[in-house]
């Protein structure tokens, strides 16, 4: 009998793993001659598609060209990261006298949400109309990862324009206080995917402090100005101008200068690629962003071919700081319940 039950069990679960493959879908949003592509694994960004400033399109962002591609990458390409995107050193923390072990997928550090974060599960379409936007919804449980408490998760990509892409980012605590940290991982080569580095790219950052890290990429909690060093964007100067200075590129949480009106959005960064005339703007209403410079990418097998090699793209996540639950000096990143994380991201796209 526990035999042929064992069995029975392994049907079902296997018929449930099928039939969840088989809801695995791309949502195109599209208006002009501006699109992008989203599926519901993992609530990820496939592709934009912008012309350039002689009308040519080009996909700017790296990706794969199959869905089932992104089951199985450690880059996380294009993907929502959580429960707490980044690094929770130690792979634990402290919350309301409990602690909290959760999932050390990186040494022994939780990176991005754990080996089964957010960007590894199948969201639920809640909404979608090609000339607007989609909305995506996951319901992440207790304990999932090492979290606390049951949480209800949303991001709803939209257009607006013909030049604009917006993403809002919701979650609510059912029934504990949690860590709610969620970023959007898309490495960007405005070039072109298939461009080459990014080195050349002009990039101006709305940040003049940032959170220095260990050897570990773990904040050690201070915060320090970036005046005199390599950090300093606060000028548009070209990404890879002072790289004999960090020979391993960026990956560092910038601390966001406050908006200047009160309920607007901070100006993060603008970038631009001088040959193609492409120029990226994005906004936010998070703390800080992690600048990346996809130092870790080697001989990545991705899109038509492509084969993208260190620095091909770079990535602007706006965040909470990393480690935040480690450090009360940070802006805290617990959500009670009857508490709502909100976390707005707005990118203009023009070319000249």
């Amino acid at each position: 009998m526990a035999n042929i039950f064992s069995f029975c069990v392994f049907i079902v679960l296997s018929s449930l793993c099928f039939s969840k493959a088989q809801h695995v879908k791309v949502y195109e949003l599209k208006r002009g001659y501006f699109s992008a592509k989203f599926t519901n694994y993992g609530a990820t960004m496939l592709s934009v598609i912008l012309p350039d400033k002689t009308g040519k399109l080009d996909d700017v962002v790296l990706g794969y060209d199959l869905v089932n591609d992104y089951k199985n990458d450690t880059t996380y390409f294009g993907a929502i990261v959580g429960r707490v995107a980044n690094r929770i050193g130690g792979a634990k923390f402290i919350l309301n006298g409990v602690t909290y072990k959760t999932d050390a997928n990186d040494g022994k550090n939780t990176l991005h949400g754990g080996s089964k974060g957010f960007s590894d599960v199948l969201w639920t379409v809640k909404s979608y109309k090609k000339h607007s936007h989609v909305t995506f919804s996951y319901e992440s449980f207790d304990g999932e990862e090492g979290f606390p408490g049951n949480l209800s998760v949303s991001v709803t990509y939209m257009l607006l324009h013909k030049n604009k892409l917006a993403v809002k980012m919701m979650a609510k605590p059912l029934n504990k206080p949690t860590p709610v940290n969620l970023a959007l991982h898309t490495y960007w080569n405005l070039g072109g995917h298939n461009s080459g580095d990014i080195m050349s790219h002009t990039l101006k950052l709305f940040g003049s402090k940032i959170t220095p890290v260990d050897s570990e990429l773990i904040p050690t909690g201070e915060i320090v100005p970036v005046r005199k060093t390599p950090y300093d964007f606060r000028r548009p100067r070209e990404i890879g101008s002072k790289f004999d200075q960090l020979p391993h590129g960026y990956d560092i949480n910038y601390v966001l200068h406050k908006s200047r009106r009160s309920r607007h959005l901070r100006k993060v960064a603008v970038v631009v690629e001088s040959k193609c005339g492409r120029k990226m703007e994005l906004w936010t209403n998070m703390p800080g962003v992690q600048f990346y410079t996809s130092n870790m990418l080697k001989n990545e097998k991705g899109k038509n071919g492509t084969v993208y090699g260190k620095h091909a793209g770079f990535c602007l996540e706006t965040q909470g700081f990393p480690d935040a639950v480690n450090h009360p000096n940070f802006p805290s990143q617990i959500v009670k319940p009857r508490g709502i994380y909100k976390h707005f991201m707005v990118y203009r796209f023009t070319a000249h």
